[in-house]
């Protein structure tokens, strides 16, 4: 059993200049658990200081870290001038400063018809269900698909109400992971949400750009992220189906697929008492988001309980999940060799958490 804590202080800063206003700092896209409306007009500017949590999957780790620090293409001894050292400091620089930073931005909604609002800056992913932050989510442990996507962007956005029920977006962000320096080519997508009814959600999001050192147009990466939801006062059921896929800069030139999906389901039994259920799967038939060729499927139980108090929050989270990997590379660590030089693999676990996460908003 592992417990884990997760603090969050969020602060405001209110401007005085005449047209302008300062709200306090959310983490949403158009579903991804928070849609936040602003005044028209308005220049808004949020800011939030956050520290990621470590990601569940075990054969996952690797790949989550690698690719979030940054990548930087090797040159061969005596190759490297001057400027490009000094460049790959500044830039590792830059992204250490970064990492200590969750959405951070400058928003102004423009008096254009329905109002147009334009974006900028470190914001939460237009794609997946999930946030980075536990306590947004319905689980306390987060899925695959969500830990191999992004969590954050950083660029610029803009989104249109075109009426009450279809709202688009598009966008231009640095890279597919935020953090990383994989080139300095942009990657750019779009996003529909559609309000079918009162209860029922659709949204569509892709994205198109090169996340390789090579940025030829073959080989760069595209996403695709569907989600439906149906949300009533005490039951919240959604779907998730993501699916990317790249050709590899590489020997044969291989084209790389990922898929995955889930189905949360959430019960909010009364004012502090809620129940979850995900199942899911992700397949990384090429090994190249988590590094192992591999299968996974996983089902996550929650119990939670809340303590409202006065502007703060506790929650208290009691998750079972339980994973299971196969394929050519699947299997998690078991924590010792079989023999000299093996490492024991298995190909199922069970994990028992609780996390205690508390929240203060003002």
């Amino acid at each position: 059993m592992r417990i884990m804590k997760c603090l969050q202080e969020k602060t405001a800063e209110f401007a005085e200049a005449p047209g302008a206003c300062v709200l306090t700092p959310y983490c949403g896209s158009i579903i991804r658990r928070i849609a936040t409306v602003f005044p028209v007009g308005a220049i808004v500017f949020v800011s939030t200081a956050g520290v990621k949590a470590q990601s569940h999957s075990v054969a996952g780790q690797a790949s989550r870290a690698s690719n979030e620090i940054g990548q930087t293409v090797a040159s061969k001894p005596g190759e490297s001038s001057k400027q490009e050292r000094e460049e790959t400091i500044n830039s590792s620089a830059l992204i250490k400063g970064l990492r200590h930073l969750g959405p951070t931005n400058v928003s102004y909604l423009a008096p254009l018809c329905k109002g147009l609002t334009l974006q900028g800056g470190i914001v939460a992913s237009l794609i997946g269900y999930d946030s980075l932050y536990a306590k947004d989510n319905f689980n306390y442990t987060r899925p695959w698909g969500a830990d191999f996507t992004p969590y954050l962007m950083m660029g610029v956005n803009a989104s249109y109400p075109f009426n009450d029920k279809l709202t688009g977006a598009v966008f231009v962000v640095n890279g597919y992971w935020h953090l990383a320096n994989a080139n300095s080519v942009p990657s750019s997508g779009g996003q529909f949400a559609y309000k079918a009814s009162s209860r029922v959600t659709v949204k569509e999001t892709v994205l198109y750009g090169p996340h390789q050192s090579n940025t030829s147009l073959k080989f760069w990466r595209f996403l695709s992220d569907s989600i439906v939801e149906r949300k009533t006062d005490r039951v919240t059921v959604a779907f998730e189906y993501i699916t990317s896929t790249e050709r590899v800069d590489a020997p044969g030139r291989p084209r790389a697929l990922m898929i995955a999906g889930q189905l949360p389901v959430h019960w909010a039994l009364n004012k502090r008492w809620r129940a979850s259920i995900r199942p899911e799967v992700f397949w990384d038939r090429d090994g190249r988001w988590t590094l192992a060729r591999q299968t996974v499927k996983a089902i996550t139980t929650t119990l939670e309980y809340r303590i409202p108090y006065k502007e703060t929050s506790t929650i208290l989270r009691l998750e079972h999940r339980w994973d299971d990997s196969r394929g050519p590379d699947g299997g998690f660590f078991r924590g010792a060799e079989v023999r000299p030089g093996v490492i024991g693999l298995t190909p199922a676990q069970h994990l028992l958490i609780f996390g205690l996460i508390f929240t203060f908003d003002h």
